[in-house]
């Protein structure tokens, strides 16, 4: 099973943070600034941990470089 949920990003914050706003949208504060990539990353390894599953489970499929992103978990 594959979920999608859609993620908004808010890089160079404070704090590393995932707030849960509804079943599939989920708001990530992330202290990496968006240079090549490393937010995209960032994203994913906190992803993972708030959710208890591998990285390797988790694949950005829309908004690489946009605040929007769409997050596959399979």
């Amino acid at each position: 099973i594959k979920l999608r949920i859609k993620v908004k990003v808010k890089p160079g914050a404070s704090k590393n943070e995932v707030k849960k706003i509804d079943e599939n949208f989920y708001e990530v504060r992330c202290t990496t600034i968006p240079e090549k990539g490393k937010a995209n990353e960032k994203v994913i390894e906190l992803m993972s941990e708030y959710l208890d599953i591998p990285k390797s489970r988790i694949k950005i499929i829309k908004g690489h470089s946009s605040r929007e992103k769409e997050i596959e978990i399979e």
